[in-house]
């Protein structure tokens, strides 16, 4: 990228997509300045979670300037060096961990020290990815780009919300550049594999997670296994909660994911059948990628070698399209999109921009 180009403010507007963005940035060294950030609402500017997420940012990242004006509602970033290292950080409890850590495993693998990343929190709620579908199924997208060895999250201690009080500890290795990837190929579902967890409630009510989603996929497949993880005394957070993450593979390797925690009411038969039903409608989307890790895979086909990466999806998320765009801003890198009609999925295929980890010495 020329001086004259990284140089160049790229502005933005509004709150959408904030973590993206600076993702996307600190990536690509470029400048960005993001403005209307709820400058409509009663409760202008950048939210507790959001200003949260910018000091996470600092931590990870060396000689990153972010310049808040008054009101809150206009960021300047000035990106720095991905240093990773050891770090520790509260995630409050206005967001789920989900919310902190899935734009951080992007930036983890071209960083100078491999993370060691402890962070604390609310680890299963229904707004941010949980911490079962990031161990589960967002972190093995990376090992398809060649990112292996040492990659770990660690659930410690399990912290449902409102209050949370879960901890959670991230390792990932480094790495000079990244593989290309052609993944085409969806294949069949071959097993079901699911995590039933509660914090301060009866085990019984994790046996009943259990059952009532077994009776709704037991007639899809009979492959069908499902752990309980019952946290007891101080590993088990400061509320009381139960969730469900179930993942389905197929014979190529492609996982499918649904997750569910539990509102206040709701019984354990309510959250296994609906996650179940969640699932089985991820599954029928199709595609080489679930919805949840879309933007992941695209992110990591763009830092991969000048060569032809290729994905199969089998429907787009509005965050995804937005992504695409943010990708064409920042990296100038645009996708070809094509539609196979035998299937109705897309095929997603780009030229990488050779991204090298230059603090990574080659051995």
């Amino acid at each position: 990228m020329s001086g004259s180009q990284s140089s160049k403010v790229l502005k933005f507007s509004g709150h959408g997509y904030l973590r993206q963005r600076l993702i996307l940035a600190t990536l690509s060294g470029r400048i960005i300045k993001i403005n209307k950030i709820r400058s409509e609402d009663n409760d202008p500017g950048l939210k507790d979670f959001e200003a949260s997420f910018l000091r996470l940012l600092e931590k990870v990242t060396n000689g990153s300037t972010i310049e808040i004006n008054y009101t809150g509602t206009s960021i300047l970033y000035k990106p720095g060096v991905i240093t990773g290292g050891k770090i520790y950080h509260e995630c409050g409890t206005s967001r789920g961990i989900g919310y902190f850590l899935e734009p951080l495993v992007a930036l983890a693998p071209f960083s100078k020290q491999p993370f060691d990343l402890t962070l604390t929190g609310i680890t299963n709620d229904n707004t941010d990815i949980s911490m079962d579908s990031m161990r589960t199924v967002t972190l093995l997208q990376l090992k398809k780009f060649g990112i292996e060895e040492g990659l770990e999250l660690k659930i410690s201690k399990r912290g449902s919300a409102p209050l949370g009080g879960g901890e959670v500890n991230f390792k990932c290795p480094i790495i000079r550049s990244l593989k290309p990837m052609q993944f085409t190929d969806e294949g069949r579902i071959k097993r079901i594999r699911g995590i039933a967890s509660c914090t301060r409630v009866s085990p019984q009510n994790a046996n009943r997670l259990v059952d009532s989603a077994r009776s709704v996929l037991n007639r899809y497949i009979p492959d069908i296994y499902i752990y309980t993880d019952v946290y007891k005394g101080e590993e088990s957070g400061k509320s009381p909660g139960f969730a469900l993450n179930l993942v389905a593979e197929s014979t190529t390797g492609v996982l499918y994911c649904s997750e569910q925690a539990a509102l206040s009411g709701e019984t354990p038969e309510d959250i296994g059948s609906r996650t179940a039903k969640l699932l089985l409608n991820e599954i029928s989307k199709g595609g080489c990628v679930d919805s949840l890790n879309q933007w992941l895979i695209l992110l990591l086909m763009v830092l991969g070698p000048e060569d032809v990466s290729k994905i199969r999806i089998g429907k787009l998320t509005a965050f995804t399209i937005q992504y695409l765009r943010d990708i064409k801003d920042i990296f100038d890198v645009t996708f070809k999109i094509k539609l196979d009609t035998t299937n109705n999925s897309l095929l997603l295929a780009c030229v990488g921009v050779g991204y090298i980890n230059y603090s990574k010495k080659t051995t």
